[in-house]
């Protein structure tokens, strides 16, 4: 471990910088949150604000210190990593805490209840019961949607939302049902399973009032003035759609591509929009209460926002690297089923790909407060990146209007198999526009977004 290539960076989820071990209180917190959250580092000798080093006096009695405050002071117990890091003339105590299977750590002089703390950004935050009740799932391998409601039995389920929801994809038979975790057997008695009741249940606002979407368009950058408002209460599978669409009302146009043509497209590429609201709903914390997911867009960017942290153990360096770790079973083995996802861990990624092709910034992630948010930056960075084929067939659709899959492949030379697969990614990326009766259509037409 190198103390430069450390203090390059400043304070953050897995990072945490003391001159001294003078607030024990503060630094014990610091342990039980990296130990409950993404792990991380405390390094005691550095001014937290500047990063000079200050060095400590004697380290190897500092090390003793900070094991015997560590064993003592945090329940169940945690085993650091401890390293002396020299600078010049001064010496620096590296600790190192690991992500831990014993969650929820706690500090033992205060108990669970209210000495345990996860790591929110720079800041040490006291879980409440909910998150307490999150960490103990986690901990045993469970999900919060796979849990069963009780009270309730399977009529509580609309099978005909359900049904209708597969019906593109395969008939959905009663005994689907228990295969797909929507319901589940307790004490003998079947019961739908939170998932079950997010999804498709009868009365799902009222065992869940706010697992619903609402999305704003604000004026200038700021939520001062609120241009237009909907609150998407229907089922959660249709209100991807239907927040889509609201954004997409609201979207700007406008960029010129090709040598003789301006093609007008969407201010953020459907692609990287659909995988967004997607993962917000599929990774929504639908223990909490107080706040819908949120989609809120502005003149430069857009905010989609869900609540609940990111899954514990991991921080959000991670997500651009294809980490990914499912918090809501039922609900993601359903969206595969629907195809509203492809493979796990790859959502982050095709954001990243579509907004980097688009020419936009990539998007921000960020963890606020109990909440998680992807911001979109709307301003134009560079032009949208083609390579020949594609601008070729850019180029032909917008001197030629609406044009077929045959016929495109037979203007650039490939198979129709192959023309359909670009046009699919182009599609995508807000460049085309696909009209027709449905995907599977085999005379829809491809239009230039905007002309």
């Amino acid at each position: 471990m190198k103390l430069l290539d450390i203090l390059k960076q400043p304070e953050g989820k897995t990072l945490e910088y003391k001159r001294d071990l003078s607030s024990t209180d503060g630094f014990l917190r610091t342990v039980v949150a990296f130990a409950n959250t993404g792990g991380g580092i405390v390094l005691i000798g550095v001014e937290d604000e500047t990063r000079h080093i200050t060095g400590v006096a004697d380290p190897h009695a500092l090390q003793k210190r900070a094991a015997n405050l560590i064993h003592d002071g945090v329940a169940p117990r945690v085993l650091p990593d401890m390293e002396i890091l020299a600078y010049r003339n001064e010496q620096v105590l590296s600790v190192q805490i690991h992500p831990s299977s014993l969650r929820p750590h706690c500090l033992s002089s205060v108990g669970e209840d209210s000495g345990t703390y996860v790591r929110v950004g720079s800041t040490n935050r006291r879980a409440d019961a909910a998150l307490v009740a999150e960490l103990k799932r986690y901990s045993r391998g469970e999900s919060f949607d796979e849990w069963p409601m009780p009270d309730l039995d399977s009529e509580a389920l609309d099978f005909r939302l359900a049904s209708e929801s597969f019906a593109d994809y395969r008939q959905l038979r009663p005994g689907d049902l228990s295969t797909l975790r929507l319901i589940t057997t307790y004490q003998n008695k079947e019961v739908p399973t939170v998932g079950g009741i997010l999804l498709f249940g009868k009365d799902r606002l009222r065992h869940f009032p706010d697992a619903f979407v609402q999305a704003g368009r604000f004026q200038g950058t700021d939520r001062s003035v609120m241009l237009d408002h909907i609150e998407l209460k229907g089922s959660l599978i249709e209100a991807i759609d239907e927040a889509i669409a609201f954004v997409e009302k609201h979207s700007v146009h406008g960029f010129t591509i090709g040598r003789t043509r301006r093609v007008e497209r969407w201010s953020l590429p459907p692609a990287a929009l659909r995988e967004a609201v997607i993962n917000a709903v599929a990774h929504a914390d639908y223990s909490q209460s107080g706040a819908p997911i949120r989609l809120a867009m502005f003149d430069d960017r857009l905010e989609v926002e869900n609540p609940g942290l990111l899954p514990f153990g991991m921080t959000v360096q991670e997500l651009s690297l294809g980490v990914s770790r499912i918090r809501n079973r039922v609900i993601g083995r359903v969206f595969q089923e629907l195809r509203l996802v492809e493979h796990w861990g790859t959502g982050v990624e095709r954001m990243l790909t579509a907004c980097r092709d688009a020419g936009l910034a990539e998007p921000e992630f960020q963890e606020i407060g109990m909440r998680f948010r992807v911001t979109f930056r709307l301003g134009q960075e560079s032009a949208p990146q083609l390579d020949v084929t594609d601008a070729q067939i850019m180029e032909f659709i917008c001197d030629a209007g609406g044009v077929g899959t045959k016929e495109i492949a037979a203007h650039i030379g490939l198979t129709v198999r192959a023309t359909r697969t670009r046009l699919a990614a182009l599609v995508d990326r807000g460049l085309l526009v696909e009209i027709g009766t449905g995907r599977h259509d085999p005379g829809r037409k491809y239009f230039a977004a905007g002309n």
